[in-house]
């Protein structure tokens, strides 16, 4: 079992950052691709970001379109922590976020996932 905790979440103003963070615990964090997805109100949940874990120190990042170059993922496997760094928010970023485990390679798929934490709120205002 993994268990996922997500924190971070808040309200801010468009154009606006957030860094959402989600620790980890129970399994060995290393092993498992770690992804972002977001739920907003009438919709069904999507892929935001992941990433998986290369052999050594090297990680890579993946992204939906729609958050490229504004958000970036990244994990600190000493700390067993993944975070979201959320910059240019939009309006249409607003959702609850949800983090997300799964042993080895990463995807861009809900069912593929594992382990969920709780998610934190996330609202971007005008």
């Amino acid at each position: 079992q993994v268990q996922l905790v997500e924190s971070g979440g808040g309200l801010v103003q468009a154009g606006g950052s957030l860094r959402l963070s989600c620790a980890a615990s129970g399994r060995t964090f290393r092993d498992y691709a770690m992804g972002w997805f977001r739920q907003a109100p009438g919709k069904e949940r999507e892929f935001v970001a992941a990433t998986t874990w290369d052999h050594g120190s090297v990680y890579y990042g993946y992204y939906a379109d729609s958050v490229k170059g504004r958000f970036t993922i990244s994990r600190d496997n000493a700390k067993d922590t993944v975070y979201l760094q959320m910059k240019s928010l939009k309006l249409e970023d607003t959702a609850v976020y949800y983090c997300a485990a799964r042993p080895g390679s990463y995807s861009r798929s809900v069912g593929h996932y594992d382990y969920w934490g709780q998610g934190t709120q996330v609202t971007v205002s005008s």
